[in-house]
């Protein structure tokens, strides 16, 4: 297996869906260990985080089937608007998104889909910042963990409740965006997949694979004095014993691309 910190902004894969874009995590993994990776999950190209791939066929279909029987542990952080409930279960049915591209031949008539999502508010701020006619403006950091995996079923997901992901275009609040990427430097869309929780598809170990937060995210925290919420090794990027951590970030704005993966890879076993 090969684990990999996926930037904001990076398609996984070749889609119709940004017929126009040249670079995937895919290939750029591909060229960078010098042999065919296989996708066997897939992250939204604004969200970043632990991206997994696997090494050969059998692998690859291992780690489908857990990631089809949902019993692979999914964990996310966001940055939403408003204060955020401490704790929710969202149970909330989800229709198809379909894209005008990949899905032309798609049924238009299937019925929603379940989908569940547990979250959690971890931290809040407010600030003296008059946004959509309030004098403060509320933000609260939140941990997301989907049951299922429906299609951007988180971002949907916090919209249902009333406090949306900052910078989600299709699904957020304009103002919120703007002023995130005007005045804090945050012009992407504020969802991490911070850490995978899998079976090891040959000994059957669990491990957890885990992705430090990008600059962005580690900057927001700091502002907003949130770090008491977060693990150090999402802000250090230093992994314990139980831990395995993506072993390269491929940044979205570096041309080469010549960061090596290391012998640390998720190929071990904990």
């Amino acid at each position: 297996m090969v684990v990999v910190n996926k930037p904001s902004g990076l398609l996984v894969h070749r889609s119709e869906i940004d017929r126009h874009e040249t670079r995937f995590a895919l290939q750029i993994v591909r060229d960078q260990i010098g042999q065919h990776v296989f996708p066997v999950h897939r992250l939204d190209k604004p969200t970043s985080g632990v991206l997994l791939f696997a090494l050969n066929k059998t692998v690859a279909r291992a780690l489908s089937e857990q990631f089809s029987a949902g019993t692979i542990e999914k964990h996310y952080l966001a940055i939403t608007r408003g204060y955020a409930p401490q704790f929710a279960d969202v149970d909330y049915p989800l229709k198809e998104e379909q894209d005008k591209y990949t899905d032309r031949k798609a049924r238009k008539d299937k019925p929603a889909q379940e989908a569940k999502t547990q979250f959690e508010r971890l931290a809040i701020i407010e600030l003296p910042v008059e946004i959509e006619g309030y004098p403060q403006s509320r933000y609260s950091l939140v941990a997301c963990k989907p049951a299922t995996g429906r299609k951007h079923q988180i971002r949907r997901h916090l919209k249902h409740i009333g406090h949306p992901i900052i910078g989600d275009a299709k699904h957020g609040r304009g103002r919120h965006n703007r002023y995130f990427k005007e005045h804090l430097d945050a012009g992407r869309l504020l969802l991490h997949a911070d850490s995978l929780v899998i079976e090891h598809p040959i000994d059957q170990h669990s491990m957890k694979l885990i992705a430090p937060l990008d600059s962005i995210f580690q900057n927001l925290a700091k502002r907003f004095q949130w770090q008491h919420a977060l693990p150090d090794y999402l802000l250090s990027g230093t992994p314990n014993h139980e831990e395995v951590e993506a072993d390269t970030t491929i940044s979205a704005n570096d041309e080469s691309m010549s960061t090596p993966l290391t012998d640390r890879t998720a190929r071990q076993s904990t």
